[in-house]
């Protein structure tokens, strides 16, 4: 009977201590998990606001482009555009004004086979 009361008395001991151990790294292992938690939450937010402001600098660049784009194809640009190249106005005998013929498919290329043939053979060489 000596025996079992030493070994009993060992387990008493280191059972509580395990105890412990268990629930100061249960304790440290949350405490590291929430710093870690914390700083995803802080990295990503970062991202979050770099993507935002790349995207405010595109929304900005867009206005930009629309804005030359509207410029560039208004009818005053474009007309400045054809002198400076040397180009007027055609004159009444260089304009051909062709009839819509009705289509008899619905195939819009099919349509325009008769127009481009006339205008092919109509064409001075």
């Amino acid at each position: 009977m000596a025996k079992n009361k030493k070994n009993q008395a060992a387990a008493i001991r280191f059972g509580p201590a395990l105890k412990a151990l268990f629930i100061c790294l249960l304790i440290a292992g949350s405490a590291v998990g929430y710093v870690w938690q914390k700083s995803q939450v802080y990295q990503l937010s970062k991202l979050i606001k770099q993507a935002e402001s790349r995207l405010n600098q595109l929304e900005s660049n867009n206005l930009k482009l629309v804005a030359q784009l509207a410029y560039l194809g208004s009818p005053v640009k474009l007309d400045q555009g054809a002198r400076n190249l040397g180009l007027s106005p055609s004159q009444p005998g260089q304009v051909v004004l062709l009839a819509e013929l009705p289509s008899a498919s619905s195939n819009p290329q099919n349509a325009l086979r008769p127009i481009a043939a006339r205008s092919a053979r109509s064409a001075p060489q």
